[in-house]
């Protein structure tokens, strides 16, 4: 591009950013974000979106964790994506309350959370088997208008299923139509070795819905 005397601007920057963080470049993308700001790029959301999500994808959460909060004390505005990408991270490197934390700033921040949001949150208060807060995120999600996904709910009764919460996860299936949300082959599958007649929960099936209950005729 030099050559031709074509100068690129904040979308080529990003998009080889991005490449060199999902090739795992992370030297060489530091190395062409400062020359991005040498040479008086704007960097932009997207710009930071790439660069923070690189960075957590390729084990980086501290080093993306100083960065957002120094752009945050610059008093750079993000966008909910951002905020769902520093959430995860936070969580996944055992940062649970700083995520708690920035979840509970984001109507401060003038901004909305979507439904990856709640998906981020409830899913890691399930893996730290906070059940109840996870319910009460759920619930949030629903009355925000946040329609729950298939792929959410068949992730939420596997994992209360695989903790021996049967009867929450029961509720969870009341929710499955058949239409927009259905039930996952590996979601069947696990209710099948729970629920047979040689499963370990074979008794607690009647916490299932009814239309659920046929699991006890197989094994």
């Amino acid at each position: 591009m030099p050559c031709k005397r074509i100068k690129p601007d904040t979308v080529t920057y990003g998009i080889v950013l991005d490449g060199l963080y999902r090739d795992g470049r992370t030297v060489a993308a530091r190395k062409m974000f400062d020359e991005m700001i040498e040479t008086g790029i704007a960097v932009s959301l997207f710009t930071y979106n790439i660069i923070l999500g690189g960075l957590c994808r390729n084990n980086c959460a501290d080093e993306a964790i100083t960065l957002f909060q120094k752009l945050g004390s610059m008093k750079v505005k993000f966008d909910i994506a951002i905020l769902n990408t520093m959430i995860n991270a936070m969580f996944k490197f055992h940062r649970r309350e700083e995520a708690k934390d920035l979840f509970a700033s984001i109507s401060a921040s003038g901004l909305v959370a979507n439904a990856s949001t709640y998906n981020i949150m409830i899913i890691n208060l399930l893996k730290e088997g906070s059940l109840e807060k996870a319910d009460k995120m759920f619930s949030l999600m629903e009355k925000s208008g946040c329609a729950p996904s298939s792929h959410l709910l068949n992730d939420i009764i596997r994992r209360l299923l695989e903790k021996g919460e049967i009867a929450k996860a029961g509720n969870y299936l009341s929710k499955v139509d058949g239409k927009s949300i259905s039930l996952e082959a590996s979601t069947t599958s696990l209710m099948l070795s729970l629920f047979s007649r040689k499963g370990k929960y074979q008794e607690d099936i009647k916490l299932l819905p009814a239309k659920y209950q046929y699991f006890d005729r197989f094994g």
